[in-house]
């Protein structure tokens, strides 16, 4: 078992589970921040690995999870595989005492986050889940302010996701491999956002709706949904209603927005013209908007830097990493699991 890094040593040595878009696109930030090394990369396809490998040439290549584990001297490992294989994949790395950052959904279900956290826990390593729009800027700005009061009690979010395209990888509609459909893709960052933000869990009153092209589904949910629209109370009191979908015609590529209704004013992250990258922030007091945050932001991958630099300075097991279950709890509720 690799011992936990202490502060002022050298940069943690990570391996790459998963070289896709999403994974090359977090190793060649991680890589540029110099905070840590791209130590082994692991992946089936070897036309991932291959373009993997020109960001990181030194690295150690590999095919799966049993190389990155035969790898010697790792300190952690970054997990972008298909979500069914999370769990798996998070506990073997963790029981050899190695940290994780895993994609989103850490899990499929709540039963396997809590098998992975107490995994986390037992290890004493950092486990962290890429929920990559809290990194965005001016979004930690806006859940301070939140958390202050200063836009007064939150007592509603509005929260809305629309893919006009949907995912391209056949795994993301085989359920045993997804977990789910636009919920466990998109929906997951909504629900994330709305806990974070609000500071409060919870899921009562729970009622939702789930489509596949247009047709309703009865639970037990048997088909991968791609439409479904949500409302329930946090423990707060916050109402929550969420719409999320694959393909919808939005006029647009997407349709990404946060809103938060307090008492005293209001505020919203939204994407600009469509854009899955470009988004702004703001407060609302009345017909007045006060921007706390505009583009060009380059927060793909921030959260991975961050993890990183906790790794480097020795971090283990952080308690408050149990958010992931709630998240999971409320996902479940979605799914009438």
């Amino acid at each position: 078992m690799n011992a936990q890094l202490r502060p002022g040593i050298e940069a943690p040595r990570l391996g790459f589970l998963g070289v896709g878009w999403i994974g090359c696109q977090r190793m060649q930030v991680l890589a540029d921040s110099g905070v840590a090394r791209v130590a082994a990369i692991a992946d089936p396809n070897q036309d991932s690995l291959e373009r993997a490998l020109a960001c990181a040439p030194e690295a150690v290549r590999g095919a799966g999870i049993e190389d990155l584990l035969a790898c010697d001297g790792l300190d952690g490992i970054v997990i972008a595989t298909p979500s069914g294989a999370h769990a798996a994949q998070a506990i073997a790395a963790l029981e050899r005492g190695l940290a994780v950052f895993c994609q989103k959904p850490l899990t499929r279900t709540a039963e396997e986050a809590v098998r992975v956290l107490d995994a986390a826990h037992k290890a004493d390593r950092l486990l962290e889940v890429d929920f990559s729009y809290r990194a965005m800027a001016g979004v930690p700005e806006l859940r301070e302010q939140v958390r202050v009061g200063e836009i007064g009690e939150v007592f509603a979010a509005d929260l809305v996701f629309h893919n006009a395209y949907g995912p391209d990888k056949p795994w993301f509609y085989d359920l045993a491999q997804s977990g789910g459909g636009c919920v466990m893709d998109l929906g997951t960052h909504l629900v994330d956002l709305a806990q974070w933000i609000c500071g409060s869990i919870g899921h009562a009153g729970l009622a939702a709706d789930l489509y596949a092209q247009g047709r309703r589904l009865e639970p037990p949910i048997d088909a991968v949904e791609d439409y479904a629209v949500a409302q329930w109370r946090l423990d707060s009191g916050t109402h929550v209603r969420m719409a999320c979908s694959w393909r919808l015609p939005a006029g647009r590529d997407a349709v990404i927005e946060a809103a938060f209704h307090g008492t005293r004013g209001g505020a919203a992250i939204r994407n600009v013209e469509g854009s899955f990258y470009d988004f702004t922030v703001e407060r609302y007091e009345g017909t007045q908007r006060r921007r706390l945050a505009s583009p060009p932001d380059a927060w793909g991958g921030r959260a991975l830097v961050d993890w990183a630099a906790r790794l480097r300075e020795g971090t283990g097991f952080d308690p408050s990493a149990m958010q992931w279950l709630e998240v999971a709890r409320t996902v479940d509720a979605i799914y009438g699991r």
